[in-house]
């Protein structure tokens, strides 16, 4: 069974950065796209960032671009989420989740396999 740990959250002063990490593991964890997803206290949950495993090709909310960048290393089958240019409003958990899908989503409902999620809070 395929298994996705999410690390490196914590607590920031606005414009400061973090460096979130996935490990995927398990062999039957086939996925097309990785994302990374955050949600907030109170709000729905939703995409931040997607990366497609094979090639590359990778996908940011409006609300992200220019301060965050996806990457990934699959001979450590990790994905990355660096995040700059911190905000408040960035504050959530932040997910990580896989789909078999070819067709690029930022839509939580499009995902199958989740982490447990790695807090981020920015405050002063």
């Amino acid at each position: 069974q395929g298994q996705l740990v999410e690390s490196g959250g914590g607590l920031v002063q606005p414009g400061g950065s973090l460096k979130l990490s996935c490990v995927a593991s398990g062999f039957t964890l086939n996925y097309n796209y990785i994302g990374w997803f955050r949600q907030a206290p109170g709000k729905e949950r939703e995409g931040v960032s997607c990366i497609n495993n094979h090639e590359g090709s990778t996908y940011y909310a409006d609300s992200v671009k220019g301060r965050f960048t996806i990457s990934r290393d699959n001979a450590k089958n990790t994905v990355y989420l660096q995040m700059n240019s911190l905000k408040p409003e960035d504050t959530a958990v932040y997910y990580c989740a896989t789909t078999k899908s070819w067709l690029v989503s930022l839509t939580p409902a499009d995902y199958d396999y989740w982490g447990q999620g790695t807090q981020v809070t920015v405050s002063s």
